[in-house]
């Protein structure tokens, strides 16, 4: 996928939040799975609802708690961790040390870590 079809499937997807229609949103995202691959189509849904932050509050909520399915919520959740565990190792933080995840996927941090993240 190219980028330029991938900003195309961000803004529909964006577009199918707003309209908080399920069957579309089920639709929609059944379609990407055809042709995304899982990690692919959370970063479309991450995308999505960033953009959706600044349009439109309650499409975001009814989003997250209506139209985004499990298996995808949870690759997007890993996304994040690996993305906030790489921010936290840049700033010099040692994981295990100052920082790590509990076997509930919640991060625990130390006081230094606690500092570089406020």
């Amino acid at each position: 996928m190219n980028l330029l079809e991938l900003e195309r499937e961000t803004t529909k997807m964006t577009r199918v939040m707003m309209t908080r229609h399920m069957a579309i949103g089920k639709d929609t995202i059944a379609d990407l799975r055809t042709r995304m691959t899982l990690e692919e189509l959370s970063g479309v849904i991450i995308v999505s609802i960033e953009r959706l932050l600044w349009l439109d509050w309650d499409a975001v909520v009814w989003a997250i708690a209506h139209l985004i399915p499990a298996d995808i919520m949870a690759q997007i959740q890993s996304n994040l961790r690996t993305t906030l565990y790489q921010r936290l190792i840049h700033k010099g933080l040692i994981p295990g040390v100052d920082f790590s995840i509990d076997g509930h996927g919640n991060l625990r941090l130390n006081a230094k870590a606690q500092k570089s993240v406020a």
